[in-house]
């Protein structure tokens, strides 16, 4: 009996507009050359891989699933009650898990999992390799319950929380069990007590023990974050300290906080209620790097004074100064006579003059980035005056400051190390200026403008938006106008009736944009 033939798969072609097609036979692979790749090849493959897409091809056959399930690290999972039940199957599944997230999501309520569910995950983690916790959304987990993970993974190095319940006596037994623990992130936890103006009875009533592993803590939009200075003060080894959105007075913690943490490298302040007093304290870091100021309006140059007197090293300087008018030109002459080694220098609302930039552009001869944005002091003088100081300059970005064709001019002689510049709200700089400096710096320069006003804090007028719009609509009105219209009857009529309809379009843009009638 003669065998079989075997099928064929077809591919059917459009030929065209016609609707007709054709169909081409096309023989099956003969076999699958996926196969014959090395499990360590496909890991690598499964690495680049978006989570999404990593799962699709887990699913794709039982090896691609034994080679995902054998070699995935991060494991990120829907925190419901009824996950301390799948968790054995699941963790017996991804042995290899070193980074774990715990999520919940704000419609789950009293489905989150709670502390023994907890501990129920606690038992089956792996303990031996799971260096990354991250927390989210855990509203029915307490003190017990976090207490239980911390236990159960003692290699740990880094612990995310935000938007739980428990509270800081909780952290009291992280730290116990896990001595590896260097990067601690707390956000938003909702078991703080009220420590209005009781920082020293909560410094008495928890005990956090010594952490010398531990190098990074941030505290972020906790409105009882005076808790935790107890636990960064025990951190002689910490390095970085992010304080942000957190309430309560910040001068004197910051003084027990630099006492006995004196190697900060880098400190991130903002929006909090910090002085003068807060920044001097700062005075001891000799060693601090990077130090971000964000809208603290009680911060003047007395302060920044105090900073750049005994920080020698600082590389990196943000100030966000609100608009205050607290912090200027003695404070940034300040940073330029100690602060030498200074890299990037970012001022928001802050208006400095061609005195202290004159003596920025002469002292810090490896200034490389630069941001001046909304600085009402910064013109074509002061542009002029970084064009011929600031020969190590890379980066530049002026947003929001009066400069004009005049300053621009200047570096095109000026700033040779300039490789991108960045232009945003300053309406006195044309396009073809912009289009000069392209051509004079070369291929290598990159800049950009974009003159239009947008509607966020710190904008101007709504009056500059109506300008630009009722310019930008008259042009398309005029270029409307200028069209040239067919001769012959047909054409005409319909060429008419296509320029009426631009014109309602153009007046309804005037209505919406510019609040003006249409002509």
């Amino acid at each position: 009996m003669a065998p079989l033939p075997q099928p064929r798969a077809t591919v059917q072609v459009a030929a065209g507009g016609n609707g007709s097609s054709f169909s081409s036979p096309v023989a099956p692979p003969a076999r699958d050359y996926t196969q014959d790749l090395p499990d360590d090849i496909l890991a690598l493959v499964f690495a680049s891989l978006s989570p999404a897409d990593r799962s699709a091809c887990s699913l794709a056959c039982a090896r691609w699933k034994e080679v995902d399930a054998a070699t995935r690290h991060r494991l990120s999972l829907d925190a419901r009650a009824g996950l301390g039940h799948a968790a054995p199957a699941l963790f017996a599944r991804f042995a290899a898990v070193t980074k774990l997230a715990l999520r919940s999501s704000r419609g789950s309520g009293a489905d989150s999992l709670a502390d023994d569910g907890a501990a129920a995950v606690a038992a089956v983690m792996p303990s031996d390799r799971l260096a990354r916790l991250k927390l989210r959304g855990l509203r029915k987990l307490s003190d017990t319950g976090l207490s239980s993970l911390a236990a159960a993974a003692p290699a740990l190095r880094k612990l995310s929380v935000a938007s739980c319940i428990f509270g800081p006596k909780a952290f009291v037994a992280v730290l116990q069990a896990c001595p590896l623990l260097e990067d601690l992130s707390v956000k938003r936890l909702r078991g703080l007590p009220d420590t209005t103006g009781a920082a020293t009875s909560i410094t008495e009533e928890i005990k956090f023990p010594q952490v010398l592993s531990l190098r990074s803590v941030c505290l972020k939009d906790l409105y009882s974050a005076l808790c935790f200075v107890p636990l960064v003060a025990s951190s002689p080894n910490l390095r970085s300290l992010k304080i942000l959105r957190c309430s309560g007075a910040w001068d004197l913690p910051l003084e027990v906080i630099t006492a006995r943490a004196p190697g900060l490298v880098e400190l991130h302040l903002e929006k909090l209620q910090v002085g003068d007093r807060g920044l001097a304290a700062l005075s001891a870091c000799r060693n601090l790097e990077v130090l971000f100021l964000i809208k603290t309006p009680e911060c003047t140059d007395s302060g920044i004074i105090s900073v750049a007197e005994k920080c020698h090293k600082l590389r990196k300087l943000h100030i966000d100064g609100w608009r205050t008018n607290r912090i200027g030109d003695f404070g940034l002459m300040a940073v330029a006579q100690g602060c030498l080694d200074l890299q990037e220098l970012v001022l928001i609302g802050v208006n400095p003059t061609v005195s202290s930039l004159r003596m920025l552009g002469e002292h810090c001869r490896t200034l490389e980035r630069l941001a001046l944005c909304g600085c009402e002091t910064v013109g074509d003088a002061e542009i002029i005056c970084l064009a011929e100081r600031c020969a190590a300059l890379k980066k530049l970005c002026i947003k929001g400051c009066p400069v004009s064709d005049r300053g621009m001019e200047a570096l095109n002689g000026g700033c040779p190390s300039l490789v991108k510049v960045k232009l945003k709200r300053c309406r006195g700089v044309s396009y073809e200026c912009i289009e000069n400096l392209k051509v004079t710096r070369g291929d290598s320069f990159s800049i950009s403008l974009d003159i239009v006003l947008e509607h966020d804090a710190g904008s101007a007028s709504e009056n500059g938006v109506h300008e630009t719009g009722e310019a930008q609509i008259t042009e398309l009105s005029d270029q409307i106008a200028s069209m040239d219209l067919p001769t012959n009857a047909a054409g005409s009529q319909s060429s008419t009736h296509t320029i009426n309809r631009l014109r309602s379009v153009v007046s309804a843009i005037r209505r919406r944009f510019c609040n003006t009638q249409p002509r």
